[in-house]
């Protein structure tokens, strides 16, 4: 019996034709040469050995281009979900990603005083735009909120004991858990309370010389109702007081300004957070706020001295594209109507739902047109990003039906992808979380997809 894999071509064959040609031409030899090989091991491991030079180019030159694309690349986010983990949490502001270019440009301050000429510090940056902003005697910036609460306990509770309710033990995102999180600080962890209810005393009994700090975590992720009740920080930080105790809250979302008004009620600001009385205050730069990945801290100015004095504050310093991200985002909310209007978390989760349905309209128009069968139909949003966790917003989506599967594969993997969302047979392309920008592109996404 003859084995067919003999028929295959060269390595060096493969290179001399002149589609390959060209491809070197225009990429490094090692990624043509990597997708020949690829192309070859491809075939030699399914039988399909018996091509003509045509689809022996294409299937080469669709190995270049799968090799050539980033890794980490832009996609259209039309699942409904506003801030989705899995796909980045927060798109930046216009002003914001000018900063970013801006710093990354050149060189920059980032730990050069001006001023004086000396050598600076990168903890001064966007500090008195958060003290303006939330009230805080003092701020500092680190890489994300779970670094935040390690650093804190490990700066003020470091071999002492934590006190934390059992209703607020909860799990973030990937699987990472706030008792596993806090026992990395080199605090203990001590359970108060019950999972539906904790009372004043139960802090009060858990209180021993051993203990170095009350833990408040908002629980922004998942709601208890019924036969509940919890403690608030302001009595929180009354009891500490009779022991000398700082109290640590984990605000989480970092939302910066209400949003009531937008059916968006329960969820506690910044400001709100750090009149409180809590010592410090915890809250993600990337979610509600609509910045970069980061962990806010907030609160009095000698509790943060010290966590800038701990050696892990190094360890989770955030860099100049980081803080000027920060700071752009941090200026809009100086004007409040700016902040709604130039945030786009804020600018999506505000959106009024006759815009959204002019919006998924003119889509479904558009494909319509080109013989497609496509409606505009009512879709439940979400915030996402572990805020709002009960929040549904009514919205507009796209609905395709014909062969959703295999269309929601096709987008998933077109240039730039977009990812959308199945439910009952129909591929749904939600508006909320689609940026009014981008319209024209996931119009344009759907026609080659649908080609």
């Amino acid at each position: 019996m003859t084995d067919t894999r003999r028929d295959l071509p060269s390595v060096n064959t493969l290179l001399l034709t002149p589609v390959v040609k060209e491809l070197l031409a225009e990429h490094p030899r090692r990624v043509v040469l990597d997708a020949v090989r690829r192309t070859l091991d491809a075939a030699r491991a399914t039988g399909g050995v018996t091509r003509t030079d045509e689809e022996w180019s294409e299937s080469i030159a669709a190995a270049v281009l799968d090799a050539s694309r980033a890794s980490l690349r832009r996609v259209i986010n039309a699942t409904g979900v506003v801030l989705h983990t899995n796909l980045g949490r927060a798109p930046l502001a216009e002003t914001a990603i000018r900063a970013i270019e801006e710093v990354a440009r050149g060189f920059s301050n980032l730990e050069y005083d001006l001023g004086s000429g000396k050598r600076g510090s990168r903890h001064t940056h966007c500090v008195e735009l958060l003290r303006q902003l939330t009230g805080a005697e003092d701020a500092l910036i680190v890489n994300n909120c779970a670094a935040a609460m390690v650093l804190a306990l490990n700066a003020l509770s470091q071999k002492k004991e934590a006190l934390v309710s059992r209703g607020e033990l909860v799990e973030i995102g990937g699987s990472f858990r706030i008792p596993d999180i806090m026992a990395r600080s080199g605090a203990r962890l001590v359970e108060v309370g019950t999972t539906n209810r904790t009372h004043d005393d139960d802090y009060r009994r858990a209180i021993t010389p051993k203990t170095g700090a009350i833990v408040k975590v908002h629980r922004s992720n998942f709601a208890i109702e019924g036969f509940t009740s919890d403690v608030s920080v302001e009595k929180l930080v009354f009891i500490a007081a009779e022991h000398g105790l700082p109290v640590i809250h984990d605000l989480g979302s970092g939302l910066m300004i209400s949003l009531d008004e937008f059916g968006l009620p329960g969820e506690p600001t910044a400001e709100m957070a750090v009149k409180s009385g809590a010592t410090l205050v915890l809250m993600s730069g990337d979610k509600l706020l609509g910045g970069p990945q980061a962990g806010i801290i907030l609160g009095n100015a000698a509790a943060i001295a010290r966590l800038r004095k701990n050696p892990f504050t190094r360890a989770m310093r955030v860099d100049k594209l980081t803080l000027a991200a920060l700071e752009a985002t941090l200026r809009l909310y100086l004007d409040r109507d700016q902040a709604l209007t130039g945030i786009p978390v804020l600018q999506m989760l505000t959106a009024n739902v006759r815009v959204l349905d002019a919006r998924a309209g003119t889509l479904a128009g558009r494909l319509r047109e080109q013989g497609h069968a496509a409606e505009v139909v009512v879709s439940e949003s979400s915030v996402g990003g572990g805020a709002f966790p009960t929040a549904r917003l009514e919205s507009r989506a796209v609905a395709l039906s014909a062969n959703a599967d295999l269309l929601e594969a096709k987008l998933r993997s077109g240039d730039p992808p977009v990812i959308g969302r199945i439910e009952a047979g129909k591929l749904l392309l939600d508006l909320r979380s689609v940026l009014p920008g981008e319209d024209a592109v996931l119009s344009t996404a759907l026609k080659k997809a649908l080609a």
